[in-house]
């Protein structure tokens, strides 16, 4: 089974992402914050595939994108970021960092797992 790491500050959105995600056959890991998703993929966790919002305090999504990918064993992980965020120059911002793609909340169900499927089959 393929694991799927969630990272948004959002609970609600955690949960929610959660359902549909373990509904799809997926396992699922969580994270309030990029400092905390650092702390558990440093604590031996080992996902197929990152979720990350880009607005959480503290580290905000392109750092926590940074750091995971200075960590060999995450170095290919596919990273997709899911934000309200749609301006050009921040996309860009988190392709240069790492990411593999983007989706803008909200995001429907089968949306979401169609790209799941193309970035970590």
């Amino acid at each position: 089974m393929k694991t799927i790491f969630l990272v948004d500050d959002s609970t609600t959105l955690l949960m929610s992402m959660s359902a549909i995600l373990e509904k799809a056959g997926f396992g699922v890991e969580k994270a309030v914050s990029g400092e905390d998703a650092l702390k558990k993929l440093n604590a031996g966790i080992k996902p197929n595939l990152m979720i990350t919002d880009l607005n959480m305090p503290g580290m905000d999504g392109i750092s926590l994108i940074k750091e995971v990918k200075k960590l060999s064993q995450f170095r290919f992980m596919p990273i997709l970021v899911m934000t309200t965020e749609s301006q050009q120059n921040k996309r860009t911002e988190a392709r240069s960092a790492g990411a593999t793609g983007w989706l803008v909340k909200p995001v429907k169900p089968e949306e979401l797992l169609g790209v799941i499927q193309q970035v970590a089959a």
